[in-house]
């Protein structure tokens, strides 16, 4: 079984679940990052498709285009499961026809509490006791899909979003290795990844 996994970022949840031994055969980026550098040190194949070539960030931006670009580069290598960490694109349509219910995707916050880009700012701004990270299927709607896994950070007097984030991103670190591990077990029984949320795990 092998894992795809789409950054965007610094890669430590990539390095977290190369250290969980999470078997990973491709990380694809929409930008120069470092997490390229994570996966080049521990000799993993990366693929670079900057958003630059198809409009870049602004209104321009071809998302079916690039979907369809990055949905191609994984259809081209045994891929049986998509992991998003930290990345950055929304996809469109054609990585869901390709590679629907085997897509997961982690969330900074408690779906269907906070979901989207501010989740962290967002939670502070409520004045919740308590938040976390949730890993889930991913869908054509953002941060809707089944819920597989959660795990709750506390909400610490004196927080920032830089400080509430970074525990967010250690729980995150735990949590989503040990996910895909359960993950990559139901797809190798003939599975689908929907009963796992039948049995969701919320870690406390």
């Amino acid at each position: 079984m092998q894992v795809a996994v789409l950054v965007s970022g610094s890669g430590t949840i990539l390095s977290s679940m190369l250290d969980s031994g999470v078997p990973v055969g491709l990380v694809l980026s929409d930008r120069p990052c470092r997490a390229l550098e994570v996966a080049a040190i521990s000799g993993i194949e990366s693929v670079l498709v900057e958003r630059g070539a198809f409009g870049g960030f602004g209104a321009s931006f071809e998302r079916l285009a690039f979907t369809q670009a990055v949905t191609d580069e994984l259809s081209d290598r045994p891929v049986d499961l998509v992991a998003m960490a930290g990345f950055g694109t929304v996809l469109a349509q054609p990585i869901h026809d390709r590679f629907g219910g085997r897509i997961l995707n982690t969330h900074p916050a408690l779906l269907p509490a906070f979901p989207g880009w501010h989740a962290v700012e967002e939670a502070l701004a409520a004045g919740v006791k308590v938040t976390g990270c949730t890993v889930h299927l991913a869908t054509l709607e953002m941060d809707a899909g089944p819920v597989l896994a959660q795990e709750e950070v506390a909400v610490l007097p004196g927080d920032t979003v830089e400080t509430l984030h970074e525990r967010i991103k250690e729980a995150e670190r735990r949590l989503y290795p040990a996910t895909i591990t359960r993950a990559l077990a139901a797809l190798a029984a003939g599975e689908p990844l929907e009963r796992l949320s039948r049995s969701e795990e919320v870690h406390r």
